[in-house]
């Protein structure tokens, strides 16, 4: 699949939660792509994970290109570990929801690191819900901090994720594309009400749909969802292609 070597597209592997990790990457490579975002569950930040994952991605040829959502507090020593983990894999990304009193130890980190804060919505009453309170919490920080925009949390939260993307700009950094039907519940991508092809051409619009690390997050399903990955994966290339 050639887009997927244009584009960083991959899958959020909290998809695959019933499974273990390697069969995450069994699925995920089977469907032709070769990026994950790794979630803690399948994959817990700690250095004696990471020579036993290297392996298994060497085996389907799948990269670690994010991880999370990890809380990030107000803690040097641990947020450094969680650096040094991430950088051990070339991870690129690590999804986040930070405390806002630690954001000036995460200017120093992503700029040592080279590894963006993507700060996650997870939807109505969150703290950080909205894309202006991504905007305002990152105000004054390392552009590598930044937001992984959640499509279908953020449209439980009344916002439109293409006028999202054009405020975030540079500051976007990855997403989870999921879609919602009227009642604001989770579809198969391309059967609820976002407009996807809008998105995609903001993205190309902003100049980042070569930059933004782009996973489906699946979470309907969860004993058998790789036939929705695939309807959601076959909708995504044919936007795509067009």
């Amino acid at each position: 699949m050639s887009l997927a070597s244009e584009i960083k597209l991959g899958i959020q592997s909290y998809s695959f939660r019933k499974f273990t990790f390697r069969e995450a990457l069994k699925f995920i490579a089977d469907l032709g792509l070769k990026y994950v975002e790794a979630y803690p569950g399948h994959l817990p930040p700690k250095k004696e994970e990471v020579e036993k994952v290297k392996e298994i991605c060497h085996e389907y040829g799948v990269k670690v290109v994010a991880h999370g959502v990890n809380h990030m507090p107000p803690d040097k020593e641990a947020l450094r570990d969680l650096f040094e983990f991430a950088h051990s894999l070339g991870i690129e990304v690590l999804t986040a929801d930070p405390d806002p009193n630690s954001f000036d130890l995460l200017d120093e980190l992503v700029d040592e690191y080279q590894i963006a804060v993507a700060i996650h919505n997870h939807g109505p009453g969150h703290r950080y819900a909205t894309v202006e309170s991504v905007l305002k919490a990152v105000e004054g920080h390392s552009e590598l901090i930044g937001m992984c925009l959640d499509t279908g949390h953020l449209a439980r939260a009344g916002e439109d994720p293409i006028d999202a993307v054009r405020r975030l700009k540079r500051r976007l950094h990855s997403m989870h594309l999921k879609d919602v039907n009227k009642e604001r519940r989770d579809v198969v991508l391309g059967e609820g009400i976002l407009n996807f092809k809008g998105l995609f051409n903001s993205l190309r619009e902003m100049g980042v749909i070569n930059k933004v690390i782009i996973m489906i997050e699946y979470e309907l399903e969860p004993e058998n969802p790789l036939p929705g990955i695939k309807r959601s994966l076959d909708y995504i290339i044919s936007l795509l292609k067009a």
